[in-house]
């Protein structure tokens, strides 16, 4: 294959895909370009994200011969590039033989209690050791195909690290059905978050649109719905049902934590964890949207050191779908299920507690 430079010069070319080495060589013309913005003119294919990931995490690509992983570097005359993508990873998740608790099962639907640390569905670098993977043992043929390949009967998710209830479709009717009652709102899911400081009012509606962060894919942003293209209706209502620390606060009466019940009125890609962080009160252990330590919370007391212990090795949100109710979409019986949280987030709510 070959490709061409913006002065019309040959670029010599080796192929792109599943793993085929790309040799460019820079032009008079494009000299003092950035690398990975002039890889992406000749790669288009090719993301400028992956690129920049390819470069500096995977380590694929030489410079004249030597790997180099500065994707901001600034390219000159003459320079030579050979990038080598990973072999390409077969987008068919195959079945896998991994534990799933089981709170319902019947030829239509199936309801789990999802652990903490597992990622619903495969994806870029995530490609096995997902529920889906699971669920594809588990059930052998019976699942839903309307969620595409790579979803087969997921009707909504939860965050990797975040634990509790989920529905699975088991075939298309029953997708369908379930489907319906998500997109109108029709479900009931309550979530168990602890969260830095206290609400105030403790109850509340959150009524703010979200939309992707920019540049950054993983997380998501308020926007003004009317003027954001691809804004999305998000309602969050929140109840606070702990507090915890009250007299470690720097103002009286306040306290550094506390436990929250939010139930969903719509289910976006964060919501909870992005409309708690508007209010002031991101979650405990949010890589994300959260805080390193919790303010007020300092050593010097049995209390205190074990919280900040047990905060220290908790390696995740504080967030636990506790709840979710909805009708059956082949029998209409009304399902509800609930979980406890695991013991991760257990120990953490029970050392704060003993503030």
């Amino acid at each position: 294959m070959t490709k061409t430079s913006a002065d019309n010069k040959s670029i010599e070319a080796d192929g792109n895909d599943g793993g085929d080495p790309v040799t460019l060589r820079v032009s008079d013309v494009e000299a003092k370009m950035r690398l990975d913005k002039w890889l992406v003119l000749h790669l288009p294919e090719l993301s400028r994200a992956r690129i920049k990931s390819l470069i500096e995490k995977d380590e694929a690509l030489q410079k004249d011969g030597e790997t180099f992983t500065n994707a901001s570097w600034k390219i000159r005359e003459g320079e030579t590039y050979t990038l080598t993508p990973p072999p390409i990873e077969d987008a068919i998740p195959k079945p896998e033989d991994i534990h799933l608790t089981v709170l319902y099962e019947d030829e239509h639907l199936i309801v789990i209690d999802k652990a903490a640390g597992m990622v619903v569905h495969p994806a870029a670098g995530n490609w096995s050791g997902t529920l889906v993977n699971a669920l594809l043992h588990h059930c052998g043929d019976t699942l839903s195909g309307i969620g595409g390949v790579a979803r087969p009967g997921i009707v909504h998710r939860l965050d990797k690290d975040t634990s509790g209830v989920m529905v699975v479709a088991k075939h298309d009717k029953a997708h369908h059905g379930l489907r319906e009652q998500f997109s109108v709102h029709d479900i009931e899911r309550v979530y168990h978050a602890i969260v830095h400081g206290a609400p105030r009012p403790g109850v509340g509606t959150i009524d703010a649109a979200l939309a992707r962060a920019g540049a950054d894919r993983k997380k998501m942003s308020i926007v003004d719905e009317e003027e954001h293209s691809s804004a999305r209706h998000a309602i969050t209502h929140y109840k606070m049902l702990e507090k915890f620390g009250t007299g470690l606060a720097k103002i009286e009466g306040d306290s550094i934590a506390s436990l929250v019940e939010c139930r969903l009125e719509t289910g976006r890609t964060h919501q909870i964890r992005a409309h708690m962080a508007h209010i002031g009160h991101p979650l405990l252990g949010d890589p994300v949207y959260g805080r390193t330590g919790v303010a007020g919370l300092k050593p010097g007391t049995p209390a205190s050191d074990a919280a900040i212990a047990v905060l220290g090795s908790f390696r995740r949100q504080a967030l636990h779908a506790r709840q979710l109710g909805f009708i059956h979409p082949i029998t209409d019986e009304e399902m509800f299920f609930e979980t406890d949280p695991p013991e991760d987030f257990a120990r953490l709510l029970e050392s704060f507690r003993k503030l």
